[in-house]
């Protein structure tokens, strides 16, 4: 695994670890180091220096720095020209770049790579509300080849039922908050997704929070809001085959109806549960009452089970441990 040194003037890459942790989890051979206004160049240096002693001595080293020319750079260069074999450096760092850079330590095994990677990604963080004209030149991601887009129900005028999945879904996940941070990053990075739907009968009707998620789709990654029996009639239709789903639902009751539709899942993550008045807490995310209870073990009886789990880092837990520990 790549190891990673956070840096930056002031305080800033301490918060931005920080900041990453609260998305993608907790994170292995990460070490910050910050400048402060009472330090000089030997001050930074040996930082540099202890924080590299942390990791093993001839490991892949990539520094994540806020600001090409300033101090951290100019002393993290100096270390880094003497290793260019193991080390690399990419600077305007920004939380974009951060998360994804901590995904990309899956799969990739060098520094250097990583830092290639992120260029584009680091950019691609950058986006406006309201939104500006693509610069002259910039073109719209093209669909992948027979990607069929997933809309409103009424746009299939006849469904084709196989009676087996042919959508591949990643992951079905419970969430209250359906798409945020965790899931946008750490869950698109985990389970490599091409389409993002959200399973929702009331979003699917609220214009204004449709197009808030459609916004908040990650790069690369489509987002479609679709009511239930949408899902219902495209989950096993061969059209959809070559889409790589996370799918999200609100609440265990709204899995149910898929499942009662003909929808076959074998497991689902549960990632939140708001809590409300009459509600217990299973655990700091998730929240249930008995008509949650009663739906999870009628789930669970129609083979389903579940994975406890805010970001892919946690350690899963069954859902029933947890309701007997209550």
């Amino acid at each position: 695994m790549v190891n990673f040194i956070i840096a930056s003037h002031g305080e800033f890459a301490a918060g931005i670890r920080q900041s990453g942790q609260m998305i993608f989890g907790e994170q292995e051979n990460v070490q910050v180091v910050t400048f402060m206004p009472n330090e000089g160049p030997e001050d930074l240096t040996k930082k540099f220096e202890d924080a590299l002693a942390t990791f093993e001595p001839e490991g892949q080293v990539l520094f994540l720095v806020d600001l090409w020319g300033g101090s951290p750079f100019n002393a993290a260069s100096r270390i880094q020209a003497l290793h260019e074999d193991r080390m690399a450096i990419i600077t305007g760092l920004n939380l974009p770049m951060l998360v994804e850079a901590y995904g990309a330590r899956f799969t990739m095994e060098t520094a250097a790579e990583i830092a290639s990677y992120l260029m584009p990604v680091a950019r691609d963080g950058v986006k406006t509300l309201p939104e500006t004209e693509e610069p002259a030149g910039a073109t719209a991601d093209s669909a992948e080849e027979g990607d069929e887009p997933i809309v409103e129900a009424g746009d299939i005028d006849e469904v084709i039922h196989t009676g087996s999945a042919t959508m591949d879904v990643r992951l079905a996940r419970i969430d209250s908050r359906l798409l945020h941070g965790q899931v946008a990053t750490a869950w698109t990075k985990a389970v490599t997704p091409n389409r993002i739907i959200v399973v929702s009968d009331g979003v699917s009707k609220d214009e204004l929070r449709k197009t808030l998620l459609v916004q908040a789709a990650p790069v690369g990654v489509k987002v479609n809001v679709i009511p239930i029996q949408k899902l219902v009639d495209v989950w096993d239709d061969p059209r959809f085959s070559s889409v790589r789903a996370l799918l999200l639902f609100e609440t265990p009751q709204d899995v149910a109806k898929a499942v009662e539709g003909g929808v076959k899942l074998d497991e689902v993550n549960i990632g939140s549960m708001s809590h409300s008045e009459g509600k217990r807490m299973l655990t700091n995310a998730v929240a249930v009452d008995d008509e949650d209870v009663k739906t999870l073990e009628y789930l669970r009886d129609n083979g389903v089970t579940f994975d406890v789990r805010k970001v892919p880092a946690d350690q899963g837990r069954d859902v029933f441990d947890l309701l007997k520990k209550s």
